[in-house]
């Protein structure tokens, strides 16, 4: 009996490792080509992992709990007693398929080296560029390497960024090496966090240790680079006590009528396009603008914080834009959303009202080059045609990359969105 060694594919995003959530297969079991084998954990979501063989599962490699590079042995398969296995199937992973051209006894996976940029890789828009157009970086970064993707992921590199000057484009560990990181300080920034992590004589006693992993380490990446970015914020406070009584109003006539959140997007959606250089993002030597909003909403889950991406906004009526975030929160917090749906934002709204805080200054979602806060509603003392009276004031803050903007368009975004809030239907009729 042959057997055959499947490995842990390329899921996407640069991965690097992913750690296994439930084994959906036993040694001894018999299995088919694209029956699901494990639930491992990638630094965006739980994904169910095919098999691109059919026999019987003789090991697994990996405990339950258990971390497994890219490329490492996940399982293997022998042949069951008959005729030979079919082979393939076209159910494709990114990087990794099944198709019957594939699936030669002892071939490993072939990975994609298509090069496509990467916002159009994640959805629909087309990047307005300036007029020198300049190479772009794989969506499927071209590495074969686990000990590339390992380095690239310790100096804080998107290799989706890297050209390689490998055959074929592939990125070799010369090409990390001599790329430049996004920020001198964070190799000695995490130094000096992992100093502190170790206990001091007579300090405190250490409770515990909760091991960065999957979500947790991808958010702890994630931040480090976003606080590298040279950021400005700018806030205002507004009289929403219209756009509480339009979501009311909705609602008494129908359970499914928009949320504030989904009135927010409209307004969010109609900033942007008052003030496109917001929905952009530096790549390079240049900044990318994007043809169309992809509005990320931060959402949390008993997984983390995720930022699923609500697709073509601009095109979409408010009651549209509700049924789409429900339906993105909704499988985000159960862990079903697949990581297409959780990247490429090209601007973030975050409501962090919900945890009852009148505000913030929240962190950037890289690329992108801005996020929207919302902070919390209440009843306050306000001055309306020359009197006092009691309004519903909310406070709205703007993160952005002052490399992308400067604090004109930064406050005109910010200044439209607040007048939006306080006269909503404007917003609505903004389409």
């Amino acid at each position: 009996m042959s057997a055959r060694e499947f490995r842990l594919p390329d899921l996407g995003e640069g991965l690097v490792d992913a750690e296994i959530v439930r084994w959906l297969v036993a040694v001894g079991d018999i299995v088919a080509v694209d029956q699901p084998l494990v639930e491992v954990e990638t630094a965006k979501s739980v994904v169910e992992v095919p098999s691109p063989y059919a026999g019987v599962v003789t090991a697994l490699h990996a405990p339950e709990g258990g971390t497994v590079a890219v490329d490492a042995p996940l399982l293997t398969v022998g042949d069951t007693a008959g005729p030979p296995p079919a082979q393939g199937s076209g159910n494709v992973l990114v990087g990794y398929g099944t198709a019957p051209d594939a699936g030669t006894k002892g071939r490993r996976r072939r990975r994609a080296t298509a090069a496509h940029a990467p916002r159009q890789a994640a959805g629909s828009r087309a990047p307005a560029r300036t007029a020198v157009a300049h190479p772009t970086a794989p969506a499927v970064p071209a590495v074969l390497s686990p000990v590339v993707r390992r380095l690239a992921a310790d100096r804080g590199l998107d290799l989706r960024h890297l050209r390689g000057t490998g055959p074929g484009g592939l990125i070799t560990r010369r090409d990390v090496e001599s790329a430049t990181p996004p920020a001198e300080t964070d190799t000695a920034a995490t130094a000096a966090a992992s100093d502190t992590a170790t206990p001091v004589p007579g300090g405190p006693a250490v409770a515990s240790r909760i091991p960065l992993t999957g979500i947790r380490r991808t958010i702890a990446e994630r931040l480090t680079r976003s606080a590298a970015v040279p950021t400005a914020t700018v806030w205002v406070d507004a009289d929403v006590t219209e756009l509480v009584r339009l979501r009311d109003t909705l609602r008494a006539r129908s359970a499914d009528a928009p949320g504030l959140l989904a009135l927010l997007a409209r307004i969010t959606v109609s900033g942007l396009r008052r003030f496109p250089g917001l929905n952009a993002s530096v790549h390079g030597e240049e900044i990318v603008r994007y043809a169309d909003v992809d509005l990320g909403i931060a959402a949390q889950t008993p997984r983390g914080l995720l930022v699923p991406v609500v697709r073509g906004a601009g095109a979409l009526t408010a009651s549209e834009t509700q049924r789409e975030i429900t339906r993105l929160v909704a499988a985000a917090r159960s862990g079903e959303l697949p990581p297409a749906e959780l990247t490429g934002s090209t601007f973030t709204l975050n409501n962090y009202g919900g945890f009852g805080v009148d505000g913030s200054s929240p962190l950037l979602n890289p690329p992108e080059a801005g996020i929207l806060g919302v902070g919390r509603i209440l009843a306050r003392p306000w001055v309306v045609g020359g009197e006092l009276t009691v309004r519903q004031i909310c406070q709205f803050a703007l993160v952005f990359d002052h490399r992308v903007c400067d604090g004109e368009t930064a406050g005109g975004f910010l200044r439209h969105v607040a007048d939006l809030a306080e006269h909503p239907a404007l917003a609505l009729a903004d389409h």
